[in-house]
């Protein structure tokens, strides 16, 4: 086999970006359904917002981890608000039991929104098998929360099985972006404030993630000292690259699952998600604000 080329790489990473696009609506329909928040509060979780059945839903793979470890693996958000919500998540229920509801919370959600036909139509079945496959192509060496989804048994039905194998790809892109921030030298609040200085979305929607006014305040100030961002808050120059460089080797870390599928099926599957897509995006329930920088979700 030869050496991929530059134009290879950047084919390959284009196409991961898009097929993070098209999938993770899909994923993220599970922190926002009401039918969600039901199956939450039946688990004891405290429903007024949404950060109690969040991390209960996404922290549950990672077993009876501590906020200490979920912390690390979810970086963004502020310590102190991973041990608001991380024990609470498990005070009803241990994690086989948050894991069951959480199919469950899929499973009513997809069926709410995307509706009976498209769960049923064989090219749903069609799209689950080949995103099963390229979820089982992706490496997990050093990528915690894609591992912990990897081990789960995968369900019978196919729009579970779209749902579980578009979950690994999220948490197996998530988990290479951290090792990208880290590479930048980002810490877990300067990761957010320079993701805000570049324009990702403005501030405040940044404060869901729990960090303190001072807290994003010294980061700031530290990421001004390296130049990265202006007096106003806005990234310079160079703080423009090295976002842009951040969000290049995230594309690339997430390409292995895609350049495995082949571009024939990436392709194919990217025209199957088509309609479930839309019906994520059209349901209303995802905000148009957002921390993942995907502008229409």
């Amino acid at each position: 086999m030869g050496r991929v080329t530059v134009r290879e790489k950047t084919v390959e990473s284009g196409r991961a970006r898009q097929m993070w696009h098209l999938l993770e609506p899909l994923h993220a329909l599970l922190y926002y359904a009401p039918e969600a928040f039901e199956e939450a509060a039946a688990l004891g979780c405290d429903t007024g917002e949404r950060w109690p059945s969040y991390f209960a839903w996404r922290a549950a793979p990672l077993g009876a981890a501590g906020p200490v470890r979920v912390a690390s693996a979810f970086y963004s958000f502020s310590p102190v608000t991973v041990a608001r919500y991380v024990p609470a998540a498990r005070v009803a229920a241990d994690p086989a039991d948050v894991l069951a509801a959480r199919l469950r919370a899929v499973d009513r959600t997809h069926r709410a929104v995307l509706g009976e036909d498209a769960v049923a139509d064989p090219g749903l079945a069609e799209a689950a098998a080949l995103a099963r496959r390229a979820a089982e192509a992706a490496g997990t060496a050093g990528r915690p929360l894609a591992a912990a989804n990897a081990e789960l048994p995968w369900p019978d039905a196919p729009h579970l099985v779209l749902w579980q194998a578009a979950t690994i790809l999220r948490e197996h892109r998530g988990d290479g972006h951290l090792a990208a921030l880290l590479a930048a030298g980002l810490d877990p609040v300067e990761s957010l404030v320079s993701f805000a200085a570049v324009g990702a979305a403005p501030e405040a929607v940044f404060a869901s993630r729990g960090w303190s006014a001072a807290e994003w305040s010294a980061a700031r100030e530290r990421l001004t000292a390296r130049g990265l961002v202006d007096a106003d808050g806005a990234a310079t120059d160079a703080g423009q690259a090295l976002r842009a460089e951040v969000e290049r080797r995230t594309d690339e870390l997430a390409a292995a699952p895609w350049s495995a599928l082949g571009p024939e099926d990436t392709d194919r599957l990217a025209d199957l998600l088509g309609g479930p897509w839309l019906a994520a995006i059209g349901s209303g329930l995802l905000p148009a604000e957002n921390t993942l920088g995907i502008g229409k979700i």
